[in-house]
């Protein structure tokens, strides 16, 4: 089964400095059809305004991976890591017992846009860490790279949660399939672009829940950027 989730009908939230959409139920948006998918808890899309950004501020038992699609994301916490983050870079902090950080945008004349993904641990009261990498888009071009796993698998960042994440680019002719076991869930959130999902076409934010399903196919992009998630149900 597949459900498809539009751009239009998530949440949405501006402040201002921010401009945020929710695919999932976040701060001042609820709805209790969209609280989650499996384990994944949170994708945020968010544009931050030059000079602005996330004062410092706690988590704990959450996976927390920060995928950066224009600008640069600076990151500082608690736990000694200063860190700008770039498009192509994938940031994942295990809150585990707590940590504190910040996330600004310093440029004085670009919007940071950015999205913001919370997965729900396999165990809480882990100890607190971070990691980050750097993917080039030639190894995402027409194919879905991994870029987090549970064991660090092919030099994808380590997540403490079931649940891996693949990015992928597609144009034209380029097409991927990956494998799914039907007793899980899957996610597919299109991040900019078209692109056709098992026969369902997406644009730009749109995203497909799927459940039962034995593959994830992806066909017809144009222009389009794509993170495919394999879940714990």
């Amino acid at each position: 089964m597949l459900t498809l989730r539009k751009s239009a009908d998530r949440g949405h939230a501006d402040h201002g400095w921010l401009k945020s959409h929710h695919s999932f139920s976040f701060a001042g948006y609820y709805d209790p059809a969209h609280m989650g998918w499996g384990n994944l808890r949170v994708i945020n899309e968010d544009r931050v305004a030059p000079g602005k950004g996330f004062g410092t501020h706690g988590h704990r038992d959450m996976e927390i991976i920060s995928y950066v699609l224009q600008g640069n994301l600076a990151h500082k916490d608690t736990l000694g890591n200063v860190k700008g983050i770039p498009p192509g870079d994938v940031q994942r902090m295990s809150a585990g017992t707590g940590v504190m950080h910040s996330e600004f945008n310093h440029a004085p004349d670009q919007t940071t846009h950015f999205l913001q993904i919370w997965i729900e641990p396999a165990k809480n009261g882990i100890a607190p860490s971070y990691e980050q990498k750097h993917f080039d888009a030639a190894d995402k071009r027409g194919r879905l790279r991994l870029v987090a796993s549970p064991d660090g698998a092919d030099g994808s960042v380590t997540v403490h949660a079931d649940a891996a994440l693949y990015a992928g680019l597609f144009d034209g002719a380029e097409a991927a399939t990956l494998a799914l076991d039907p007793a899980r869930k899957g996610y597919v959130h299109l991040v900019r672009g078209e692109l056709t999902v098992n026969g369902q076409r997406l644009s730009g934010g749109d995203a497909a829940l799927l459940a039962g399903e034995s593959q994830v196919r992806l066909t017809d992009g144009k222009d389009a950027e794509v993170l495919v998630f394999d879940l714990a149900a």
